[in-house]
């Protein structure tokens, strides 16, 4: 199977189980200990929070931040893994209840700013220039909470203080629709994008777009791929799946729309994205019925059935598709691809 791309996930897709509505159903795991797994699963790159490299990050002084990064670029380095990206971990902080860089509290409209410096500060002793942004707090439960207005002001002009705090610095905005607030402010790649082309240097802004987080959103993940690859703006991806319109599953990729997945790899595939070196991330969790000694099979399953439909895309018929193109049979067309995808 193809070997051109390269593969990433976060450490927190190594999960104890715990739910909204129920406690960890398995032991933790040291973070050390999920590293040393990575290069066994496959994986190359791992995803980070700031607080992921440094606990109480909001705590520690520079050279403190310096110190710690240091150590852990190391570990990576022993191992043979590199770091995709940093991303500040606004929304599980009490400062973030009413958002980050939205909020009503200028204090900690100015916090989540400083916060995010401090998160490129950690990306560069790491060793990567991307910071993604998931804006999971910047939105509302009531919309008459917020000006939305000034909220998408106050957005913009975060991302230029950090586009003006480091010159070299790539930002990658992570889009979804909803969860954990109702209403989310940047719900979809196109208001990511049209966001970045209002910064003040929108070629260093683009966008990751997450599989269930497409779908949550009513959309085709393929389709919004294309939309940002044609733009030159897809630098991330974030693949799992979801098992219709409900909470932000990350289940195991194809595992519930084999079909979609297919189309996902398809428009990677088309667009050459292997060839640019920016990683297929994976956001997949275990079941929570899931052992510990097998907690792990998600990853592993997500990137053997990614690599599974590469080469089901590559080695379709593109003969028959040109065809049934050119007939305007499309029912043929359709029946060619569940075929192949079915091994007929």
């Amino acid at each position: 199977m193809s070997n051109d791309y390269r593969f990433s996930f976060g450490p927190w897709n190594i999960s104890e189980g715990a739910d909204p509505f129920g406690p960890p159903v398995r032991p933790s795991i040291p973070m050390a200990a999920k590293l040393k797994r990575y290069q066994e699963l496959g994986f190359e790159g791992v995803q980070l929070h700031d607080d992921d490299v440094i606990p109480d990050v909001d705590d520690k002084s520079a050279a403190e931040l310096d110190k710690e990064a240091a150590a852990y670029k190391s570990i990576l380095d022993d191992e043979g893994l590199v770091p995709e990206f940093v991303a500040p971990r606004l929304w599980e902080s009490k400062k973030g209840i009413d958002g980050a860089f939205t909020s009503n509290d200028e204090n900690c409209r100015r916090w989540a700013i400083d916060r995010s410096k401090r998160a490129i500060d950690i990306a560069n002793t790491m060793g990567t220039k991307l910071l993604v942004l998931w804006l999971a707090r910047e939105g509302t439960y009531i919309r008459e909470a917020k000006d939305a207005l000034q909220a998408h002001r106050y957005l913009i002009d975060a991302i230029n203080q950090l586009l003006e705090y480091d010159k070299d610095l790539e930002i990658i905005i992570e889009p979804k629709p909803n969860e954990p607030v109702d209403h989310a402010y940047i719900p979809t790649i196109g208001h990511a994008l049209a966001l970045a082309h209002q910064t003040c240097d929108p070629k260093r802004v683009g966008g990751l777009i997450e599989t269930a987080h497409a779908q949550l959103a009513g959309l085709d993940p393929s389709d919004e791929m294309a939309f940002a690859l044609a733009a030159g703006k897809l630098w991330s991806v974030h693949l799992n799946d979801q098992n219709g319109l409900k909470f932000d599953q990350d289940k195991t990729f194809g595992s519930a729309n084999l079909r979609s997945a297919y189309n996902q790899v398809r428009v990677l595939e088309l667009s050459g994205y292997a060839q640019t070196g920016r990683f297929v991330g994976l956001d997949v969790k275990a079941m929570r019925t899931q052992k510990p000694e097998q907690a792990l099979k998600h990853l592993v399953n997500s990137k053997e059935l990614f690599l599974h439909l590469v080469e089901k895309v590559r080695s379709f018929p593109h003969e028959v598709q040109e065809q049934c193109v050119a007939n305007r049979d499309y029912e043929a067309l359709e029946l060619a691809v569940l075929n192949h995808l079915m091994g007929v």
